[in-house]
């Protein structure tokens, strides 16, 4: 498993009876988690008087209750800022287990500046930037391209809240599918590709997205982006069925032409500090051309 172990400004505290205790920076948050099917007894007091709490409707979505707990924060890790705020479906604005990814991109992106060679980085399904903010401070140009105005918006405040300099990042709002087929036409080429899909979404015109039915046709399509000299690409996966040997079959398959590069897949994780186990949040793939040994 890929272990995310370098914040010092987030971790998962505990964990039992479907939920999660977190601490981002100095506030303490309970959140449902679908893989904590286990109900272990919750012996630190901070489950019972956290600052921010979500509660899942039989219904369908659900809600917070707040307890002190600001609009908006942040949390910081090498370097980086990020503004954090709890919004709809329980999330903050930061998926924190995909820093091992983060740290992965950015050693190759450095280790080829150090040879003299630019990095042209494509972020699609970006979000709020984590993986945009990571790589273009590691030297690379990144385009970060997502469906939602406000995702983008908020990723924008994580570059200046993090230094990034305006001319390293390109900010598109578009569907993911169409901007890579206008940057197919266009002829443009990227040397490495990060993508974070949802399991299900839409457009900003109503295009549909389904994990299963869409991504292999996607990949297909994003492997035409590659430059000569491809660095990387990373595809993350949150959906039950697409397990890291799913996402390997399928990175082989599409980059089987090129015989230069090294695909490896596994479960990404985070350090549960009550337990000492290691809580799973999904799976992850990368083809790489040269093979990144760097410590996550």
């Amino acid at each position: 498993m890929i272990i995310s172990d370098s914040w010092k400004d987030y971790e998962v505290i505990d964990a039992s009876g479907g939920e999660k205790l977190e601490r981002w920076g100095d506030y303490i948050l309970v959140r449902p988690d679908p893989q904590v099917i286990w109900d272990t007894p919750k012996k630190d007091p901070r489950w019972h008087k956290p600052n921010g709490h979500y509660y899942r409707s039989d219904k369908g979505g659900g809600h917070w209750e707040f307890n002190a707990l600001p609009e908006e924060w942040q949390i910081s890790l090498d370097g980086l800022k990020f503004n954090l705020k709890p919004f709809s479906f329980k999330h903050t604005g930061l998926f924190p287990e995909q820093a091992a990814n983060w740290a992965y991109a950015a050693s190759i992106i450095k280790a080829r500046k150090a040879q003299g060679q630019n990095t042209k980085v494509l972020n699609l399904f970006a979000y709020t930037g984590g993986a945009t903010i990571s790589a273009a401070k590691a030297g690379a140009h990144v385009t970060h391209v997502d469906a939602s105005k406000g995702m983008v918006g908020w990723a924008k405040e994580n570059a200046v809240s993090s230094g990034i300099p305006h001319e390293s990042c390109r900010w598109i709002v578009d569907d993911c599918r169409k901007f890579a087929e206008r940057e197919i036409r266009r002829g443009n080429k990227y040397d490495a590709v990060i993508l974070d899909p949802p399991s299900y979404g839409r457009g900003p015109k109503g295009e549909i997205w389904k994990m299963e039915e869409n991504i292999f046709d996607f990949l297909r399509l994003i492997a035409g982006l590659l430059s000569d000299d491809p660095a990387f690409i990373i595809l993350n996966s949150y959906t039950t069925g697409l397990q890291p040997a799913v996402l390997s079959y399928m990175m082989n398959t599409i980059m089987k032409n090129r015989s230069d590069g090294t695909v490896e897949a596994d479960e990404v994780g985070l350090p549960v500090t009550e337990s000492g186990l290691v809580l799973p949040c999904g799976a992850t793939c990368r083809w790489s051309k040269v093979h990144c040994n760097c410590s996550e």
